[in-house]
């Protein structure tokens, strides 16, 4: 990720968010949530790895609005 300048500067703070919030989804580990009985649960772990996936595909977007206001780099 490079440091932030202009237009880009949106784009790296919310991917900066983004891999913030993934790191916390990772760390919850809910393979090994869904092998408790449900009354142990502290969360769905079906829906811990929804959250995961979402925020997986938000940072591909954010990094693809990125390679698109980068000048220079479009292949034309």
């Amino acid at each position: 990720m490079s440091a932030p300048n202009g237009e880009n500067e949106f784009l790296y703070e919310l991917k900066a968010e983004v891999e913030i919030e993934l790191t916390l989804a990772e760390a919850s580990r809910p393979e090994e949530a869904a092998e408790l009985p449900v009354t142990d649960w502290l969360f769905d772990p079906a829906d811990a790895e929804r959250e995961e996936i979402g925020l997986r595909g938000l940072v591909n977007a954010v990094e693809a609005l990125e390679e698109d206001l980068r000048p220079g780099d479009h292949g034309a």
